[in-house]
């Protein structure tokens, strides 16, 4: 205690079943704030499960039992558990098996969701199912994706166009799960045949398809 008076700190005792019992000279009121903030960070990553009750007839209407079903779709999706009560009132004790029918009914509706983890069970007039959501189908917020798992296509905006009008070309990093697309260059120019030698003098050029041949001026000077 003289040390830790002269040190301006306090002394704790740590472990007081130990013999002789262990003490350590610290700042107890740092010590205090820092086991606090410890265990403000540690809470932040719990995710706290509450059991939701939702109480059913063996007689419920089918519209009322939409609006409960909803309702533990929502309850399931948000990673808690749902207590599925079913009433008997005055003679519904006789016939058990209604209650049971209307918690299966319930049980194949958010079959998707939900499994099964205490049975219907007789507790007084009441019959209560437990019922949580499945491993896999429900993920928390925040959680990284499964691995394997195929990320998302984004579809961007159109293709901006040239001045020209045609698109302008993409690269094939820019689609995902592509190969790449070859852009079409030029047309090669055709060839050209060669060029018809020149006719002699004095032979006749061939009469165009169609059209009459040209009388020579030898036949008609003897026909006139």
């Amino acid at each position: 205690m003289r040390l830790a008076e002269e040190q301006g700190l306090e002394l704790v005792e740590v472990n007081p079943r130990a013999a002789p019992p262990v003490c350590k000279i610290m700042d107890f009121g740092k010590f205090k704030y820092e086991t606090s903030k410890k265990e403000k960070e540690s809470r932040k990553h719990q995710s706290t499960i509450l059991l939701k009750e939702i109480k059913l007839r063996p007689k419920t209407d089918d519209h009322d039992l939409d609006f409960k079903v909803k309702h533990i779709r929502r309850f399931l999706s948000e990673g808690n558990k749902c207590k599925l009560v079913t009433v008997f009132r005055g003679r519904e004790i006789v016939h058990p098996e209604t209650g049971q029918a209307m918690l299966d009914q319930v049980m194949k509706m958010v079959a998707d969701l939900a499994t099964v983890e205490q049975r219907a069970l007789m507790e007084g007039r009441r019959m209560v199912m437990v019922i949580g959501p499945k491993a896999g189908v429900v993920r928390a917020a925040g959680q990284p994706p499964a691995p394997g798992a195929k990320p998302p296509i984004v579809v961007g905006p159109p293709r901006p166009a040239d001045t020209d009008g045609a698109p302008a070309p993409v690269s094939a990093a820019a689609v995902p799960n592509r190969a790449p697309v070859a852009t079409p260059g030029p047309s090669p120019a055709p060839a050209k045949s060669p060029a018809a030698a020149p006719a002699p003098s004095g032979a006749k050029a061939p009469a165009a398809a169609g059209q009459p041949a040209a009388k020579s001026p030898a036949t008609a000077g003897a026909k006139g």
